[in-house]
């Protein structure tokens, strides 16, 4: 969520978002999840809390995470409230 940058005409470059997505991809790729602290009980429900977590304070304006289990099976997380 943001200001568009009329100068770019975008709110977010997505190199910015892959940016900070590429070492968590690094981490999860090829691992048992279980096994990565925080994802103990890999759910998708847990996967996105962890996502944001981690990706929120890099990404400022991040509005959710959207994680697809199956094509009819997702988890929308919009923040975590303290």
């Amino acid at each position: 969520e943001g200001e568009v940058d009329p100068a770019t005409g975008w709110f977010y470059d997505h190199a910015q978002i892959s940016r900070a997505m590429g070492p968590l991809m690094d981490l999860l790729d090829h691992s048992y999840l279980n096994d990565i602290e925080g994802l103990q009980n890999p759910t998708i429900e847990n996967m996105a809390a962890w996502f944001w977590r981690r990706l929120a304070p890099q990404l400022p304006g991040l509005c959710e995470i959207v994680i697809h289990e199956t094509p009819s099976a997702r988890c929308v997380f919009r923040g975590e409230f303290e």
